[in-house]
């Protein structure tokens, strides 16, 4: 929970941030380096709080499973920050110049 807030607030600074020229391919971008940095971050910490090398016997020792579970576990969490930073760029492209 902690770390979806995290991202969120980073998501907020990183729209009030981001060049408007840059469109529809800084936004992704955005969305892209905050969905790794949160994957990541979360994959860092072990399954359910337990080391790496203990969440990797679950995993049957392979990376890409453990990372395609972290991947699955941030997708279901990263609509709060895309919504966030959505809503500041689109509040930043409406207000009058």
């Amino acid at each position: 929970m902690i770390l979806t807030i995290a991202i969120t607030l980073a998501a907020a600074v990183i729209g009030f941030v981001l060049p408007l020229r840059w469109g529809v391919l800084g936004f992704l971008g955005a969305v892209a380096v905050l969905f790794f940095a949160q994957m990541l971050i979360s994959a860092a910490g072990g399954y359910a709080g337990s080391p790496l090398s203990e969440s990797l016997l679950l995993f049957g020792g392979s990376w890409v499973s453990y990372l395609g579970f972290n991947a699955q576990i941030t997708y279901r969490a990263f609509m709060v920050p895309v919504v966030v930073l959505g809503a500041v760029m689109i509040w930043r492209q409406r207000r009058p110049s």
